[in-house]
């Protein structure tokens, strides 16, 4: 998720055009430390048509015909429904459902833009006339990550004392920041870019959903309605992701490995001007609780950061479902992150290093919307979220348990254990905001949400200095272990969904 930036000194290496959308290190070899800093997925072929490129134009076509079977009879069940009962969202709900999507989808942009071309951009860096090494540019990917994980707490009790939509503009800010640090020629600008970015993405992952909810809670909406709106927004970010993968490949042929960092500038400017004039202020802490219970308006001014960072570890151990959830969460991201730096060494091993790394991942991101299509519809019937819950994190780690036993073997079950469990990522980003909502306190909601990323970047951290000894079997192995133990915890929690939390001692 992290991307970190660094400014040219000497022409760039030549940039070829790599549609992907994570931070990437796809030139290194498999074997290589780093593996890869990629995006959020990977696919190879199924059978071998002439070439790897017809093989993923045919998948690709075949889960384009799937994706829109599944959105069909989504939307035929929500119109019987309707026809016989369900209101449909009022006009409140659909307005508030535009001002979040709006600036999500261009943040989003933003976040997508600057992945590709992470690994060329720092390589083509020349610092004291040494040019940046892999090692280099591993370190500076793990600058981001441990910022993180350091600021993380401490972003999400300032978003909830001093106000969400502050905290979602802040995030603009701080990616710009990083995004122009691309064009520093020296170590302390490209790792002070790297905190901007770590922090930033703190931001982006609690902030505005922290927005969203407190707006949709405070309006008195049905939660159903919240369910659909994640549901269209990880839908909408899935085709974002192919979109800005195109954009980031077209712009950096023209101008270099620093012209998609550029370019997300743009679209934080519009994302932040739309938050600036349509979302109004809401923040945390005990006036909101106060508020809630009173049903009367919320001040803007919350309590001190310190305070609402007490009061929400109080919370956490006051109530075991909030940690349940924030298990799952910890353990399925750690996994999907150790999946993402991995599967382009798998591939090429797969495919003899001849991998079209564009066609995979816009096959990834088709599947990422079939899952987020298919929890609307589970959701529309009215399977409970911890339910869902159970059942994708089963699926996720019998995919994963495959890619594990078969990454070295044959090419068939690799692809459809990718594939599985991209779909099954697809459905997590939704279902997980809807647990969110549903379990986690509104007074500190952005607190509680960046505390749960705390053991996730320990992960990722600890597997990924760990994986030149552990290999891709190694890796594949721990995302297996962290998917199952995510499984535990969310059958922990639908047993303890029905009950009220422990008082307060």
């Amino acid at each position: 998720c992290l991307i970190p930036r660094c400014m040219r000194t000497s022409p760039p290496t030549p940039v070829q055009h790599r549609p992907h959308l994570r931070p990437t290190m796809l030139d290194l070899e498999p074997s290589s430390s780093l593996g890869v800093l990629a995006l959020r997925g990977g696919v190879a072929g199924l059978a071998r048509p002439a070439t790897p490129d017809a093989l993923f134009n045919i998948m690709f076509g075949g889960l384009t015909a799937l994706c829109a079977l599944v959105v069909l009879a989504a939307r035929e069940q929500k119109s019987l429904k309707e026809i016989r009962e369900k209101p449909k969202a009022g006009h409140g709900v659909r307005r508030l459902q535009l001002r979040f999507l709006l600036v999500f989808w261009l943040y989003k942009m933003a976040d997508w833009l600057q992945g590709p071309y992470f690994y060329e951009v720092y390589a083509s860096k020349v610092l004291n006339g040494v040019q940046v090494s892999t090692q280099g540019v591993a370190r500076l990917f793990l600058t981001g990550f441990g910022s993180t994980a350091l600021f993380g707490a401490i972003v999400g009790g300032l978003v909830d004392s001093f106000g969400r939509k502050l905290g979602s503009l802040t995030f603009a800010f701080m990616y710009t920041l990083s995004a122009l640090s691309t064009r520093c020629s020296t170590l302390p600008m490209l790792l002070a870019g790297r905190v901007a970015g770590g922090v930033g993405t703190s931001l982006l992952f609690s902030a505005p959903e922290a927005w969203l909810v407190s707006e949709h809670q405070r309006s008195g909406f049905e939660g159903k309605w919240l369910s659909q709106t994640f549901t269209l927004a990880y839908f909408g970010d899935s085709i974002v992701a192919i979109i800005a993968g195109q954009l980031a490949g077209l712009v950096a042929g023209q101008r270099g490995p620093t012209a998609p960092f550029e370019l997300s500038v743009i679209f934080l400017a519009v994302g932040a001007a739309l938050a600036l004039v349509t979302w109004r202020e809401n923040s945390g802490g005990k006036t909101v609780e106060a508020a809630a219970d009173t049903e009367s308006s919320v001040s803007s001014e919350g309590e001190s950061s310190t305070d609402i960072l007490s009061d929400a570890w109080r919370q956490l151990k006051a109530d075991r479902r909030i940690m349940l959830v924030g298990a799952v969460q910890a353990l399925f991201e750690g996994a999907m992150y150790i999946f993402v730096l991995q599967w382009p060494p798998a591939m090429k091993t797969a495919l003899n290093g001849n991998v079209p790394f564009g066609k995979v991942f816009s096959c990834f991101m088709l599947c990422c919307m079939i899952g987020s299509s298919a929890f609307g519809a589970a959701s529309q019937r009215g399977v409970k979220p911890e339910d869902a819950m159970v059942v994708l994190l089963g699926l996720a780690a019998l995919a994963m348990t495959s890619a594990t036993v078969g990454c070295k073997a044959a090419l068939a079950p690799l692809v459809a254990a990718f594939f599985a469990f991209e779909a099954c990522v697809g459905m997590y980003f939704p279902l997980i905001g809807t647990l969110r909502s549903k379990y986690v306190p509104d007074a500190y909601r952005g607190v509680i949400m960046n505390l749960f990323g705390i053991p996730l970047n320990l992960i990722v951290v600890i597997v990924f200095l760990s994986i030149g000894k552990l290999g891709l079997t190694g890796a594949f192995a721990c995302s297996t272990t962290a998917l199952v133990a995510a499984f535990g915890s969310s059958l922990a929690l639908r047993s303890a969904a029905g009950r009220r939390p422990e008082a307060n001692s």
